[in-house]
């Protein structure tokens, strides 16, 4: 496998064997770790994670592209959805967008926001990283106008004070560090990571806990199928807490995650046996979660259910699901593409364009392998577009 992808330089060799030290280390020290805390390590360990150091994440340098960084059009779209809430809330309603990328959301959300005189009193940026944190700082205050930069604030942990307004997710919930797990004559096991005899990372599977087995036994009664011996897959027993965590505080208004996944039937068809684990270095999508640890991105597709239960659970109501193409579509992206058409400066700008609305929209592409899910909270009336309510597919649930 390996030697299908691009070599690393000297330098991210280094750093990729400075993280496995580590892990060997810990390894050798406290026995095998679960799989979710070697994910945890390789994507968040300080100054030395995928998304803790200073390699380019995003965009065609980097190992995968996300949506904002195709251009202005999916940020359009997500402020025509929402600044209606936004503006029934008042003066004092704020955004949150958890993971700030490149920042390439947040600056063409702004001008949009401003375009359309609906402002967030606050623009926050949940960022843990400080080398991206840095990044979209240097972005914004360059591209922004003094005035609305100032609105924008970065945090390191959710508002632990209440507040009202927008919370949004792009491409989150598919980084949680996930726990894997195997089915095994019967029984549930949870995968872990320890050393082979020479000091390589291997997987054991070890008797799962009350809290996997209680999660990989709801899945089974929600589907009404027992996995079959060996199936092997992933679950997030964590995400009702997770959830309470980031959305406890938001006392009215909206939340809107946008991820690449299934509802849970689909997620955990008899045909996945091995789950949906992927790695992504340099664009490249590979199966081999030990490969140059710290370079790669680590992923899993997200249970559109288990989110939806999650959302229960902490007080919200599921507002809407759908596929991405049909959120856009319901959010106004022909009028946000027409508009853009019309401004652009020559015929390649205009392929671009074309381009980008393709990408976000085609099958093969983003428009049905991401969905998104909106949750309410204290709302009497949730002011989405029509069209975006028209679109719901939350009976698929």
């Amino acid at each position: 496998m390996s030697s299908q992808l691009p070599e690393p330089s000297a330098d991210e060799r280094a750093h990729s064997d400075r993280l496995l030290t580590h892990l060997r280390e810990e390894i050798a020290s406290h026995g095998a770790m679960p799989f979710s805390q070697y994910m945890e390590r390789c994507l968040y360990a300080p100054g030395l994670g995928y998304y803790s150091a200073g390699k380019t994440k995003f965009g065609e340098a980097g190992d995968f592209i996300t949506a904002p960084e195709l251009g202005e059009l999916f940020a359009r779209c997500v402020v025509n959805a929402t600044y209606p809430v936004l503006a029934l809330l008042g003066s004092d309603a704020d955004f949150l967008e958890l993971g700030g990328g490149s920042g390439a959301f947040a600056e063409a959300a702004l001008k949009a926001f401003a375009e359309a005189s609906s402002l967030p009193g606050h623009y926050y940026i949940l960022e843990p990283s400080a080398d991206l944190r840095e990044r979209q700082r240097e972005r914004l205050a360059t591209a922004l106008p003094a005035d609305i930069f100032a609105r924008v604030q970065w945090l390191d942990r959710p508002p632990e004070q209440d507040w009202q307004g927008v919370l949004f997710a792009n491409e989150v919930i598919d980084a949680l560090p996930t726990t894997r797990f195997a089915l095994r004559d019967g029984e549930v096991y949870e995968e872990y990571v320890a050393l082979d005899g020479e000091g390589r990372l291997m997987r054991v599977d070890r008797p799962a806990d009350a809290l996997v087995s209680g999660a990989v036994r709801h899945v089974e009664r929600d589907i009404e199928t027992e996995f079959a011996n060996g199936y092997r897959s992933e679950v997030l027993p964590q995400l009702p807490y997770w959830m309470q965590a980031i959305g406890g505080s938001l006392r009215a208004g909206l939340m809107l995650f946008i991820d690449y996944g299934y509802v849970r039937r689909e997620f955990y068809l008899p045909e996945r046996n091995d789950g949906t684990l992927r790695a992504y270095y340099r664009h490249r999508s590979h199966n081999d979660p030990f490969y140059l640890p710290g370079l790669n991105d680590l992923t899993a597709s997200v249970d559109f259910t288990a989110l939806a239960e999650a959302g229960n659970s902490a007080g919200f109501g599921v507002a809407g699901y759908m596929p991405q193409a049909q959120f856009l579509i319901g959010s106004g992206l022909q009028a946000a593409f027409e508009q853009a058409y019309e401004a652009a400066p020559d015929e390649a700008a205009r392929y671009r364009l074309a381009q980008e609305v393709k990408k976000l929209t085609m099958p093969d592409q983003m428009g049905e392998r991401f969905q998104a899910m909106l949750f309410a909270r204290n709302m009497d009336v949730v002011p989405l577009p029509a069209e975006l309510l028209e679109a719901d597919q939350g009976d698929r649930l």
